[in-house]
């Protein structure tokens, strides 16, 4: 499986036509595949000059944004779906923007590094921070504030007042339905204000 099969995965959860805010879109990759397999319109919010180059070379809306200062230029549920895929382990104040995402959307999608996965598991058993294909880094020099497991965001969504409505991991680009906490390096969430 691909990465390509991942990104048609998170796509798939988004209703067709959606008006879609897409937090951290680097490179405005899924955003682009939204707006030509699945009709949707919206934006993308992005900090770095080249992939806010890369977006408008694609022809994705993008505003280039630090999402550590919210999202106040957005009314209430300006979104059909907002996006954070692979951002939340690099913000600092996670709740804020998981309200904010709440706030902003109808639905919210987010996706993250399963830091409970098997092979995490095992390096720091064997005394070492684990370096894989969705942690590449090591602990000295990774862009991650935060690491989080599948089971910790469903505490959080509950504390929050998310209503989950989809859960699940990826694991090589498939879906892990089945102990994701532990079997799936990504886990993905689907939800709404509760």
């Amino acid at each position: 499986m691909t990465e390509r099969t991942e990104l048609e995965t998170i796509a798939s959860l988004v209703p067709e036509g959606s008006r879609v805010l897409d937090l951290g879109c680097g490179n405005g990759e899924l955003l682009a595949h939204l707006m030509a397999n699945r009709g949707c319109t919206g934006y993308g919010i992005e900090i770095a000059d080249a992939n806010v180059l890369a977006c408008t070379q694609r022809g994705v809306n993008v505003i280039q944004l630090n999402l550590e200062e919210g999202l106040a230029l957005f009314d209430d549920r300006s979104f059909d779906v907002v996006l954070q895929l692979d951002t939340l382990q690099h913000l600092r104040n996670t709740e804020k923007m998981l309200t904010e995402t709440a706030r902003v959307g109808r639905l919210g999608i987010v996706s993250f590094p399963n830091f409970a996965h098997w092979a995490n598991r095992l390096a720091i058993l064997r005394g070492r921070m684990p370096v894989t294909r969705r942690l590449p880094y090591q602990w000295y020099d990774t862009p991650n504030i935060r690491v989080g497991t599948h089971a910790d965001f469903e505490v959080l969504a509950r504390r929050q007042g998310l209503r989950v409505l989809e859960s699940f991991g990826l694991q090589n680009g498939r879906v892990v339905r089945r102990l994701p906490n532990l079997r799936a390096s990504t886990a993905v969430f689907k939800f709404e204000r509760g």
